[in-house]
């Protein structure tokens, strides 16, 4: 052989002796903890999680070769048509968060002291501070190795009134290295962590010239920033430290709101244990040796069993993780908690892959067409402003009934906007295919093989045809389904029903009761009224600007309840609403007579 063909596979081979023996190592610090919850003395214990540390700083990462080789095949496709593939995006996250550490820091902290400090273990990528609790700084080294160099250089704290349990992390503290710092230095620019006030909100879209730019400016107002994506995976990857001495092949990755693109800041962070990537060895032939496992009667019990472990690993060795409660009955089992370095509430489920491909789903979605995204943060702002979607669980419509009811709409445009699963499906080639505990997952992931059709309605018409068109949608007869992309004849008899995208059989939207979805077509027949008034849809301005167009559809007292409205004699909504309008324009009267009197 030349030497030049035989240099690929001597570097491949050499890489995938560095991943086995990474994983050897991780293998070992598992063994040791599963000894260190057996262990009753405190001498023990800390020896051997002082054990432990060591194994993990050497072993930072897992080996993720093959979903890099499946991401860059997917990147390299997406590029061509300018889209990055959803695995290309989370595979990129994961490396930059295995690369980063959470530092708290004093609040007069000198930043350029403190940067500097940092460069001596290695150039950073990323560094940006945000506060919680306190004021933390997310530093994103060039590589791990100077993670590691890092490390090497943290101290255990002395605490002179407690015990600390010596679990070693990411999550790392900067003490005064001294010198008294200056109560004049700059302030910190911090990240913000969480969305303006409603009121903020309505005043900065009163000041936007067209209704398209004030729905522009609210995405950006509410959307995830780079900075919050990046805080996200990045308590992904510490919680994975700790699962990882367990299960060493295992990832923890977000899904949902915090990676699908319709995230607002502020919203949970839901992740899943993923253990698909832990796999045996298949030989062809001669003997074979196999691990010795535990049984367990029921795929449901060894979730329920994985994540009680992990719950309790948690919550003694977690570091700013609180309020863990392992919530193991429901329909997914999970660990809930607080983690108060980043201001996040936690869910923690495992092997959750249905959830996955919708994540993946809703994200293709909004790459198709900016103004998926776009329409579905509006509709969820103003959902929420009125009540119609709620924080706590109940009978509210939840975000993704509400995200799927506005793609449901762009795929019934002329012509659609979006395309029908269905069709996304039918593009699917071999590597596409997914079918998960018998659900039908398949859908293509090549941007470029889907033809999109040029619709070229605005972000105005479409948001005010998104309420003329559940203003009269009939839900007594028909459920909303985006496999089909029309309306089908509802299989049971609940106020509302949405079809689940994979698991076909559920309804997404079973919790809901005819209140709350008479409460909804309500708001959006007066919302399509108002939409249609010159005095509300134009924008007016004599100096302080004047709540109009979608900055009117969030003010807070613009609709009444159903339940209030009944107590009383019923109203036609359209005196409601001119009784709205008459009081724009009082307070218009008001501050224009202030206004002349020089007030």
């Amino acid at each position: 052989m030349r030497m030049s063909k035989l240099a690929p596979l001597i570097c491949r081979t050499q890489r995938q002796a560095h991943a086995l023996f990474s994983s050897f190592q991780i293998a070992m610090a598992s063994s040791l903890v599963m000894c260190t919850l057996q262990m009753r003395g405190r001498g023990s214990l800390v020896k051997c999680l002082q054990n432990v540390d060591k194994l993990l700083l050497r072993g930072i990462g897992t080996n993720v070769v093959s979903a890099q080789a499946e991401a860059t095949r997917k990147e390299e496709t997406d590029e061509k048509v300018g889209h990055r593939s959803f695995y290309a995006v989370q595979v990129e996250r994961q490396e930059q968060a295995e690369r980063s550490v959470l530092i708290s820091c004093p609040f007069r902290v000198n930043e350029k002291r403190f940067h500097k400090y940092l460069l001596n273990h290695g150039d950073i990528n990323k560094f940006f501070f945000y506060e919680s609790h306190s004021v933390y700084a997310v530093v994103e080294f060039a590589s791990r190795e100077s993670v590691t160099s890092l490390l090497e250089a943290v101290a255990i704290p002395i605490v002179s009134d407690e015990s600390v349990v010596p679990f070693k992390s990411r999550l790392l503290s900067l003490r005064n290295l001294g010198a008294v710092e200056s109560p004049n230095q700059p302030v910190k620019q911090c990240q913000p962590q969480t969305t303006i006030p409603i009121n903020e909100l309505i005043q900065r879209l009163s000041k936007e010239e067209s209704i398209d730019q004030q729905i522009n400016s609210l995405t950006e107002a509410y959307q995830l920033t780079e900075e919050n994506s990046r805080l996200r995976f990045l308590v992904c990857s510490l919680l994975k430290d700790i699962a990882a001495a367990y299960f060493p092949e295992c990832t923890i990755k977000p899904f949902g709101s915090s990676v699908n693109g319709f995230g607002k800041l502020g919203c949970d962070l839901d992740m899943f244990l993923d253990l698909g990537g832990i796999s045996g060895y298949s030989p062809k032939s001669g003997l074979s040796l196999e691990y010795g496992m535990k049984r367990a009667n029921s795929e449901r019990a060894v979730t329920q069993s994985i994540l009680s472990v992990i719950g309790e690993c948690v919550e003694q060795f977690g570091a700013g993780c609180v309020g863990v409660q392992k919530i193991l009955n429901a329909r997914c089992p999970l660990v809930r908690f607080a983690h108060q370095p980043s201001g996040f509430q936690c869910d923690l489920t495992s092997n959750n892959r249905v959830a996955m491909k919708s994540t993946e789903l809703l994200y293709l979605y909004g790459e198709l067409d900016p103004r998926v995204r776009y329409l579905v943060f509006t509709v969820r702002c103003w959902a929420r402003t009125h009540g119609i979607t709620s924080s706590i669980p109940g009978a509210w419509i939840t975000n993704f009934s509400l995200t799927l009811m506005v793609l449901f709409f762009l795929q019934r445009r002329s012509p659609p906007i979006i395309p029908t699963l269905d069709y996304l499906r039918d593009l699917a080639g071999p590597a596409d295919k997914n079918v998960i505990e018998g659900n039908d997952c398949t859908f293509v992931s090549d941007f470029s093989k889907i033809q999109v059709e040029s619709n070229k309605e605005t972000l105005e018409q479409l948001l005010f045809e998104f309420f003329e068109f559940y203003a009269t949608f009939p839900f007594s007869r028909m459920s909303i389904n985006i496999r089909k992309g029309k309306e089908q004849n509802k299989p049971e008899r609940t106020p509302l029903h949405i079809q689940n995208p994979f698991e076909t059989s559920l309804n997404v939207s079973k919790n809901v009761n005819s209140t709350q979805l008479e409460r909804f077509v309500a708001l959006c027949q007066e919302s399509s009224w108002l939409f249609q008034q010159s005095e509300t849809n134009t924008r007016r301005c004599n100096g302080t600007p004047i709540p109009w167009g979608l900055a009117t559809l969030l003010l807070p007292s613009q609709v009444a309840g159903i339940k209030s409205r009944r107590k009383r004699k019923r109203e036609p909504a359209t005196e409601r609403i001119k009784s709205l309008l008459e009081s724009l324009k009082n307070k218009k009267l008001s501050r224009a007579e202030t206004s002349s009197a020089g007030l």
